[in-house]
């Protein structure tokens, strides 16, 4: 599979829209307050790329303006440099951007797609909703550029913290998996 022997590493990608339509959530209060949140409707958008390793809660992600081969390419490529010395098999969905003809792959990185209509085998689903939930909820955003500021904040914060990380991706199969391939 692979030009070069070294370490292996496994990684889950995936995609997730961030947009300026607010996410209201019920949150507590001390009777008699009912707390205020401002909500919006606004269709701009932007783009999360982001691959986790589930063995050591690793993160690695971009945020890029669409979905699409051109964008994935910067993706992949990025994740290939920031692991020059390690293989990464790379699990993702099918989408059609993920299997573009386009695509050039690094020495250093080969896909495996999960089967079609299974987001749930992909742990970074649950870092998305993480994400969601301690810096998008009850917010609403002036503009798209604060929108991506935020978004930046939230993907730094797990990028920096494996343990959090690895706590909701490194589910204990995906882990017994790839201790018992290596």
């Amino acid at each position: 599979m692979f030009p070069t022997v070294r370490p292996q590493r496994v990684m889950y990608q995936d995609e997730a829209r961030f947009g300026r339509i607010s996410d209201t959530r019920y949150c507590w209060a001390e009777k008699p307050l009912h707390p205020e949140v401002k909500a919006m409707l606004i269709y701009q958008y932007t783009y999360a790329y982001a691959a986790v390793s589930p063995q050591d809660g690793r993160m690695d992600s971009l945020v890029l303006p669409e979905v699409s081969s051109k964008c994935m390419q910067i993706f992949l490529n990025e994740v290939a440099q920031r692991y020059p010395d390690e293989n990464i098999l790379m699990i993702m969905d099918g989408a059609g951007w993920h299997k573009s003809h386009h695509l050039q792959l690094p020495e250093n990185l080969h896909l495996l797609f999960l089967p079609p209509y299974s987001p749930e085998l992909n742990p970074q689903e649950h870092l998305w909703d993480e994400l969601r939930e301690k810096y998008f909820h009850n917010r609403a955003f002036d503009s798209l550029e604060a929108l991506e500021d935020q978004l930046v904040v939230g993907l730094r914060a797990l990028e920096e913290d494996h343990t959090r990380v690895k706590s909701i991706a490194g589910w204990e199969y995906i882990i017994n998996s790839i201790s018992t391939a290596n």
